[in-house]
């Protein structure tokens, strides 16, 4: 659906819809009805038989004209649901688009459809969408901020649509109990409708929001007529039962592995309305093993991955949680890792204690993840005016089983622990300024003290965010957040903090941080200031950032370091009218820096970036960045500053219209310097070789060759130039291949089959290990140059696993290993999923996953043997059934 990538591309395209005037427009009327409708996209019932809404405007192609084909809405209620009907006429009714698509991934599907849009708190500001395309395929979703989409929350409702000679219809009911809004006998809300021509690529609109201009909820016309409605009482409940059967390894020998285990399940989800405008989600006992697997990755960075959260309770409805980006349409980040506050992936995160502190063993049973008992969300408002949520989780208590020499025992993995956050977010004059405030909250109840020394017993993260308009059009605006974060703990577990990859404060060269082994807490701030300009064709964007060297947000959020001060400003110009060559095109350019809070700039960039967008809707994006010399706070993992040398780098990503019945996406990238060069290329083919399958292919392929990956730091008087230690370092050529394939048949709108796979194979070969010569340069000792030495360390057999190094030869500096570091991964991880709607909001789950890997101490890249290899691994298997059923009372 092409009027999706439209919609939900807002920083490419300013998202919906228009009215120059809003408050000119024509309301639209809804009639109360006593007739039972049927939703069956016939159009029988008496109240679709008068003239309905016909005056739809295009947003695209030809924005400001009639749409080319005549569409009719009607807008009906009783006392139940609000009802939508909708006559799409078509003069090529046989060349309808009409794919089946999962529900909600409709974004990039080239189908017809319709929606219509809800504003029933009239706040101009938010809202709510519902879609049905023409082969019945059903999307649901959020509104926020004025022209924000979020596609993850789900409603119940129905929606049909049935294809006509003369086009189709589209039929909805849609419940109140599934809507927010005030009391009142008399309702006005505002509405919107949407319809979409595949084969035209044409959007047309109620209001649209025209090129270099913003807004969209706030264009809504009215909506009158809905009298003697009341907000209904709302509980719904849908309990489910899992079984779940796990075939992984099978080692005789392992008394907690025998091969196969089987595990059943229970748990149940609420939906309970507090008064008329909160709502509480509840879950007890969750399971989320339906969702897609995380990809593989090899890490040889200090920087935590990050993962897409995919589990329902913590996907639906999340928006009020978004926070610091309120007001602006236009954001923009350079060499910046903005802190996520609330990073719902520590729920239920895997145990934390490292097996280097467990007891001895012969063999383990160690839980991969940590089981949530339950967990509550409440959203909505209070009074008119503020929007809060709030999310409440407890965790489990998780136990190792080990055995050794027959003696079996029980070892704490994770503390039971409370996870909490708080959101409340209010604007003011229609959304010319809002103010926020975000706090998280966790605590940890400790049974083995030990675990102590590795994870803080609290923490504590609050802010506050904002945005002010400059101007009644809401061309400037300035937004930002101020944060405060504390957390608590033993003092080993504090000194641990402090020298972690997040502060590094053991840093031997700066004198505004250092370790304090007696600190048994750490509190510090963060904030960001940006200034947007968001109408026009000239766009504007800075920002200034800083997080403090003691700031920490990683117990329920998601930090890669502090100690930033950072600072951008880009500017650019967009051509949106489309023209005799092209539909739009734009470039920009932007400057930036970083700085450490000791005044060391640790980054320094130039960036220009363009994208054109053919007639034909084929295009691309280019993008090019240099980097003048700057330091590294980072490269010594926790030692000396080192250099930044100038590199360069560009990439290039290229498009084909997404209504032909393949579409490709392709692209790669290049960097070079002297630290090191790469280059990195990827296709992603979708086939849609029937209405109802597709199977998308997308391979990549990269290679890296990087001149400094650390390895280790040796301890050494001697080393009195790098402030005692060594810090060693190696050549490494990297090369990773990898591919992400998804098969989707959708027999139906409710019956869908998904297969989802990713074989990824990664190889590493070391040569060169070398040291640091001098802080703040690039310049290295090679061992076994000049009067350095490195004598084999050999296994019995002979083989070469590392060296013992000498660097003076005959100096007072100390001999040390440095072993050998060359890596060769394989995995192969995927997962098949039934899904059948077998009734409004009740569903049934077949899943089956499996996980394979493999890995070896060669760093040469084999393709062939990585197949091999991969393919004799044994895997392991997991098969879950899932039955929910869902109760509206």
């Amino acid at each position: 659906m092409r009027r999706f990538v439209i919609v939900l591309s807002a920083v490419l395209c300013c998202t919906a819809f228009l009215s120059s005037n809003p408050s000119s427009l024509t309301p639209i009327q809804a009639i109360k009805t006593s007739e039972q409708i049927y939703i069956d996209g016939q159009l029988t019932e008496s109240i679709w038989q008068r003239a309905g809404f016909t005056d739809f405007k295009q947003r695209e192609p030809n924005q400001g004209e009639p749409g080319s084909e005549k569409s009719e809405v009607w807008l009906a209620y009783d006392e139940e649901a609000i009802y939508v009907a909708a006559k799409l006429y078509d003069s090529r009714a046989d060349s309808i688009v009409a794919r089946l698509v999962r529900r909600d991934f409709v974004y990039g599907d080239p189908s017809d459809g319709f929606l219509v849009y809800l504003d029933p708190y009239h706040d101009k500001m938010t809202g709510n969408l519902f879609y049905v395309s023409a082969a019945g395929t059903k999307a649901d979703g959020l509104v926020e901020n004025d022209g924000r989409f979020e596609l993850s929350w789900d409603a119940v409702w129905e929606g049909v649509a049935q294809l006509h000679p003369d086009g189709y219809v589209v039929e909805m009911k849609i419940p109140f109990s599934q809507l927010r809004f005030k009391e009142g006998d008399k309702q006005v809300w505002g509405i919107n409708f949407e319809r979409y021509i595949g084969r035209k690529n044409e959007t047309a609109m109620v209001v649209y929001t025209p090129r270099n201009e913003n807004g969209f909820v706030s264009r809504f016309p009215d909506l009158f007529g809905l009298e003697g409605i009341t907000p209904p009482s709302r509980l719904e409940a849908l309990p489910y039962v899992t079984g779940k059967a796990e075939y992984i390894g099978n080692n005789p020998s392992d008394p907690f592995n025998p091969g196969e285990k089987y595990l059943p399940g229970a748990g149940l989800d609420m939906k309970v309305g507090l008064g008329t405008s909160l709502t509480l989600d509840a879950t007890i006992n969750p399971d989320f093993g339906q969702v897609e697997v995380d990809p593989a990755v090899v890490n040889l960075s200090d920087v935590e991955t990050s993962f897409q959260e995919k589990r329902p309770f913590f996907t639906e409805g999340v928006s009020i949680f978004r926070f610091g980006r309120g007001g602006t349409n236009n954001n923009w980040n350079f060499n910046f890792n903005e802190p996520t506050l609330f990073y719902s992936r520590r729920i239920g995160r895997t145990p934390q204690r490292p097996q280097f502190s467990m007891p001895y063993f012969d063999y383990a049973d160690i839980p991969n993840g940590t089981r949530i008992l339950g967990a509550g969300k409440i959203s909505g408002r209070i009074g008119d005016d503020w929007k809060i949520g709030m999310v409440h989780a407890f965790t489990n208590k998780e136990l190792a089983d080990i055995d050794s020499a027959g003696r079996r025992s029980h070892v704490e993995m994770e503390p039971q622990t409370y996870y909490g956050i708080f959101r409340a977010q209010r604007d003011f004059d229609r959304g010319q300024q809002g103010i926020g405030l975000l706090a998280t909250y966790s605590d940890r109840i400790f049974s083995d003290n030990i675990l102590q020394d590795y994870i803080n017993d609290n923490a504590l993260v609050t802010a506050v965010d904002g945005w002010t308009f400059f101007d009644q059009e809401r061309t400037y605006v300035l937004t930002g957040w101020a944060g405060l974060s504390h957390v608590n703990g033993n003092q080993k577990r504090m000194i641990a903090l402090q020298r972690s990859p997040g502060h590094y404060f053991q840093r031997p060269d700066v004198d505004y941080i250092s370790v304090d082994s007696s600190r048994t807490s750490l509190t510090g701030y963060a904030g960001r200031l940006m200034l947007n300009k968001q109408r026009g064709r000239w766009t504007l964007n800075s920002a200034v950032s800083v997080i403090d060297p003691y700031f920490e947000s990683n117990d329920l959020g998601f930090m890669s370091f502090a100690d930033i001060i950072n600072s951008h400003i880009v500017t650019g110009y967009r051509w949106s009218d489309p023209t005799e060559y092209y539909r739009q095109m734009g470039v920009d350019v932007a400057t930036f820096a970083n700085y450490d809070f000791g005044g060391n700039k640790t980054a320094h960039g130039y960036w220009f970036g363009g994208y054109l967008t053919l007639l034909n809707y084929y295009g691309g994006q280019i993008r090019m960045q240099y980097n003048p010399e700057s330091f590294s706070a980072r490269r010594t993992r926790g030692g000396p500053l080192t250099l930044n040398p100038v590199s360069r780098s560009f990439n290039v990503n290229l498009y084909s219209d997404n209504r032909n019945w393949w579409v490709a996406y392709a692209g790669g990238g290049g960097n070079s310097g002297e630290s090191g060069n790469g280059w990195f290329s990827y296709i992603e083919t979708e086939l849609k070789l029937t209405p109802t399958f597709t199977l998308t292919v997308g391979p990549e392929l990269s290679r890296d060759f990087i001149k400094a990956q650390y390895i280790q730091s040796i301890a050494d008087p001697a080393a009195s130039t790098t402030f005692g230690r060594h810090y060693v370092f190696a050549n490494i050529d990297q090369t990773t291949v990898a591919a992400t394939i998804r098969l989707n048949w959708i027999l139906t709108p409710e019956l869908s089959f998904q297969i989802y796979a990713q074989p990824y194979f990664a190889s590493g070969i070391y040569s060169n290990y070398k040291e640091l010569l001098s802080p703040k340069s690039f310049d290295f000792l090679t061992y076994g140059e000049g009067i350095s030495t490195k004598t084999p360390i050999t296994t019995p057999t002979g083989e070469v696993v590392g060296f013992n190094v000498d660097t003076d030869g005959s100096g007072s500096a100390a001999t040390f290993p440095v072993y050998k570091q060359d890596f060769n991964y394989r995995s192969l991880r995927g997962n098949a999923v039934l899904r059948w709607e077998y009734m409004p909001g009740s569903a049934l789950f077949l899943v089956w996953t499996q996980s394979r890997e493999d890995f070896e101490t060669a760093g040469d890249f084999q393709f062939g043997r990585s197949l091999d290899r991969i393919a004799a691994t044994k895997p392991d298997n997991i098969f879950l059934l899932k039955v929910s059923y869902w109760l509206g009372m």
